[in-house]
């Protein structure tokens, strides 16, 4: 299986650590957040990496080098002109990924989640994706029916709401930054433009193919984009 990282985000969320530096190399521990990622995917078999750069990419260009690519395969995924946002920056990356099903995970999510029991998931139940999910308050929700298939999309605090598939009974679940994709999902990004959510494209999928969902509330997990969060890994988590 090979992945692809997203850490080509600007880090606002957690200023002053990203000021002087990516989001991608804020430490916890003593680890950058790219570290933990990348040894993580190590752990699991996976030697083959994409990594997108944007903000400081230079410095983050440099680290894996420095680094000696941590002994995996790792490709650059230049977004130094535009940052694409997930949907844009996957497409970026398409020639690197379309060959098989791969996982796409971000940058500053610390999780205990078994990614080869979630691939296992995804490959007992083929789908166009599988999202990692779990029960946690957040502001945005992925509707799924009673069949774990994504139906909509909800932003709480807007009251936006979007309808992939109507369905009698419909459970809110949070994203946690981790999926499996198929490359048969490229046929429903956008043609007409390269800035947008990966969100989009599962929404537009659910329409004709299952996106699924892969609860995983017993697992550890850990959203770090923001600087309180920094010193929750540190106490929760040994890396």
């Amino acid at each position: 299986m090979k992945a692809m990282v997203f850490a080509a985000g600007l880090g606002t969320r957690l200023r002053p650590y990203t000021n002087d530096r990516p989001k991608a190399l804020v430490e916890v521990q003593g680890k950058t957040l790219l570290e933990i990622v990348l040894r993580r995917l190590k752990s699991f078999g996976i030697k083959e990496v994409v990594v997108n750069v944007h903000h400081y990419a230079d410095m983050v260009e440099h680290y894996l080098f420095d680094k000696e690519y941590f002994g995996m395969r790792i490709h650059i995924s230049d977004e130094r002109e535009e940052l694409l946002d997930t949907g844009g920056g996957l497409l970026k990356a398409k020639s690197l990924l379309c060959d098989a099903p791969f996982l796409i995970h971000n940058v500053d999510i610390i999780s205990d989640l078994d990614l080869n029991e979630f691939y296992s998931h995804h490959e007992r139940d083929p789908s166009l994706t599988t999202l990692a999910v779990r029960q946690r308050e957040t502001s945005r929700y992925l509707e799924f029916d009673q069949h774990g298939r994504l139906s909509g999309w909800v932003n709480k605090r807007t009251g936006e709401r979007k309808v992939s598939r109507e369905a009698q009974e419909i459970t809110e679940w949070a994203y946690s930054g981790m999926a499996i994709i198929d490359p048969a999902l490229f046929a429903y990004f956008p043609s007409d433009k390269s800035v947008f959510s990966i969100i989009e494209v599962w929404l537009e999928a659910a329409k004709h193919g299952f996106i699924r969902n892969f609860p995983h509330d017993e697992s550890s997990w850990l959203d770090v984009g923001k600087p309180e969060a920094l010193e929750r890994a540190t106490k929760e988590f040994k890396l």
